[in-house]
């Protein structure tokens, strides 16, 4: 049995690389910028180049390597295939083969981000002992990924688990990132919490120490909220609704054993999770009543750990 294999992570910003046993264990991660100019070209050869120098530096041979897992911040074809990926710069093409490629690694594997932090929470976060799961993120947009049978549910264009565009309100009249409205986004994701939270303070008189914050954010409203601010406590209520009700309407559709919440917004903590379990109970058909909610584990490591499990 092989005894290594690769999990990277590509953000915008810096990629990230863990080096695992083949047992789940990780064993060294680091990271490397995310070179995007030229259309994001140096992105790839920059990561075999990386690779490549571990294993001379630790003097492991490439047919002790199991593999190599990528995620990619964009939709995924067939475990291989980029269809385009705005935010590095990519358009359509394989990027397992260029991997194979560049490394001499036979074993690639490719997955959305959010797909494979879903798989990494199932593996050894949130999730684990479940097999059917369904990871939330509450960041500045809301992101998600469906792990049926402990295996990734891409869809048939790689966009299965894009929660964040649900449609929840066909009153909202602002538009949501994509360019369309009304989506789950607008309400349940950081940028969306600290919206609301503005609109309720410009309604309303009630007194309110939101009032007096300078930076009026999600983590701000939920710490108001757990000294019992009555206007925070309010608004921490209607994304609960919000998102349980959205979380019903897929368990009609796929029926999970859990639903992890992570992100940002997640390290709100028990009343986060509570106050979402809640609305879900309300709104759920009564089969689904006893779906489990959980946090996160796995913080920022969480696609490398889905990435390479892609690959064991």
């Amino acid at each position: 049995m092989k005894k290594y294999a690769f999990g990277v992570d590509i953000g915008g910003t810096t990629v990230k690389i863990g080096l695992f046993e083949t047992n789940g264990e990780l064993s060294q991660k680091w990271e490397i910028p995310t070179r995007k100019e030229g259309n994001g070209s140096k992105i790839l050869p920059d990561i075999a180049a990386s690779l490549n120098d571990k294993l001379k530096e630790l003097d492991i041979p490439k047919e002790e390597v199991a593999g190599v897992g990528i995620d990619v911040p964009g939709p995924i074809l067939d475990d291989e295939i980029v269809n385009r990926c705005v935010n590095l710069g990519w358009g359509v093409f394989n990027v397992a083969e260029k991997v194979r490629k560049l490394t001499g690694l036979d074993k690639v594997k490719v997955a959305n981000d959010a797909n494979a932090a879903a798989l990494g929470e199932m593996w050894q976060g949130g999730g684990e002992s479940h097999q059917n799961v369904v990871m939330v993120t509450l960041g500045t947009g809301v992101g998600g990924g469906i792990i049926s049978e402990g295996k990734i549910v891409a869809g048939a264009f790689g966009a299965s688990g894009e929660i964040g565009h649900m449609l929840v309100n066909k009153d909202e009249t602002q538009l949501c990132g994509c360019g369309k409205k009304s989506h789950l986004e607008q309400y349940a994701s950081a940028t969306g919490i600290a919206r609301k939270a503005k609109e309720l303070l410009a309604e309303s008189s009630e007194e309110s120490s939101l009032r007096g914050v300078d930076q009026l954010d999600a983590k701000a409203v939920f710490d108001a909220a757990k000294e019992g601010d009555k206007l925070a406590l309010e608004i921490v209520d209607f994304v609960g609704e919000t998102l349980g009700t959205a979380l019903a309407s897929i368990s009609c559709v796929f029926d999970p054993e859990v639903y992890v919440i992570g992100g940002g917004v997640s390290k709100a903590g028990q009343i986060l999770l509570d106050t979402v379990q809640k609305h879900f109970v309300d709104a759920a058909f009564h089969a689904s009543g006893g779906t489990e909610f959980a946090l996160a584990q796995l913080g920022n490591d969480a696609g490398m750990y889905g990435a390479v499990k892609m690959v064991l």
